[in-house]
């Protein structure tokens, strides 16, 4: 029987998440298009491609600070 270790599929997701937007901001300008609709559209795009790709941290952040928040107040 396979087992799935939970951590190299967070390792795989993030390369995986890294790759694409890598590029979408970096290479999408230098090569030509992949025929593939959702990269298409990030490559074309000149405004929301940043948004799309500064919204992963962005949520991270705020998820370990409320987080944070909330043991603050459970402790005090």
């Amino acid at each position: 029987m396979i087992t799935v270790n939970k951590g190299h599929l967070i390792i795989l997701a993030t390369a995986f998440f890294f790759a694409i937007a890598s590029y979408a901001v970096l290479l999408s300008a230098f090569l030509p298009l992949t025929n593939i609709y959702p990269l298409d559209a990030l490559a074309q795009d000149t405004h929301y491609k940043y948004f799309a790709l500064l919204l992963v941290p962005t949520g991270a952040y705020f998820v370990i600070a409320n987080w944070v928040g909330w043991q603050y107040y459970q402790n005090s």
